[in-house]
C-alpha cells in the first residue's frame, strides 16, 4: 500500500490500514525505542504509545516530510520524554535520600542494557557506552543514535530532527569527539 493510500485510509478510520501501519513499522519503532531507552519492556510499551499517537494524529499529519519519517520523529521523541522523565525522577529520589525521605517505586539505579544490539564483550562495558550515549547533548545523541543504531541516513536524521545536513554532519562529529574523550581513559585502563 503506498503511504498516501494508507493515510487516506488511516485518516478515514480504517482498522485494517492502522493494522497495516502496525506491520510495516512495528520491528522499526521498537528497535529505536530500544536504541533510546536500552530496555526492552520501556521499549514495548514506548512502541505501543508510538502508534497509538500516530492514529490519533493522522489528521494533523501535513506530509512535509514521509510517513516514515514522521514515525521516527514521534518514536525519537516519546523515548526522550521518558529518558527526561526518568533523570527528574532520580534527581527527586536523590534528594529525596538526601533528607532520609523514602519514596516506595523510585530506581536510581543504572537503565538494564540487555539489548540485542549492544555487541559489547561485557555488562560493564555496555553501561559505560550507554552513560556515554545519555552524557552527550540530546540533538548530539539523536543524530548518533539514528545515525549508528539505526542506520539513518544523514538526509534522513535532518528530516527527522527538522535541521539541515550540515547540522547533522556537525552532531554527529561532535558526539563522535565527545564519545572518544568520554570513552578513552575507560578503555585505556581496561587493556
Amino acid at each position: 500500500m503506498e503511504d498516501q493510500e494508507l493515510i487516506d485510509k488511516l485518516r478515514s478510520g480504517d482498522r485494517r490500514a492502522y493494522e497495516a501501519l502496525v506491520d510495516a513499522f512495528q520491528a522499526k519503532v521498537y528497535n529505536t525505542c530500544l536504541n533510546f531507552v536500552f530496555d526492552q519492556s520501556d521499549a514495548e510499551d514506548l512502541a505501543q504509545e508510538v502508534f497509538v499517537e500516530v492514529f490519533r494524529s493522522i489528521g494533523a499529519f501535513e506530509q512535509r516530510s514521509s510517513l516514515s519519517t514522521w514515525i521516527y520523529r514521534i518514536s525519537v521523541t516519546k523515548s526522550l520524554e521518558l529518558i527526561r522523565s526518568r533523570k527528574r525522577q532520580k534527581r527527586a529520589a536523590v534528594l529525596l535520600s538526601i533528607f532520609g525521605l523514602q519514596q516506595a517505586g523510585w530506581d536510581a539505579k543504572a537503565p538494564h542494557t540487555d539489548h540485542p544490539g549492544v555487541r559489547l564483550e561485557n555488562k560493564e562495558r555496555a553501561e559505560r557506552l550507554h552513560l556515554a550515549l545519555q552524557s552527550l547533548p540530546e540533538n548530539q545523541r539523536i543524530a548518533f543514535t539514528l545515525h549508528k543504531l539505526e542506520a539513518q541516513s544523514y538526509e534522513e536524521i535532518a528530516l527527522v530532527m527538522g535541521v539541515s545536513l550540515s547540522s547533522v554532519e556537525s552532531l554527529i562529529f561532535r558526539a563522535r569527539k565527545n564519545l572518544q574523550k568520554s570513552l578513552e581513559n575507560f578503555y585505556k585502563t581496561d587493556r
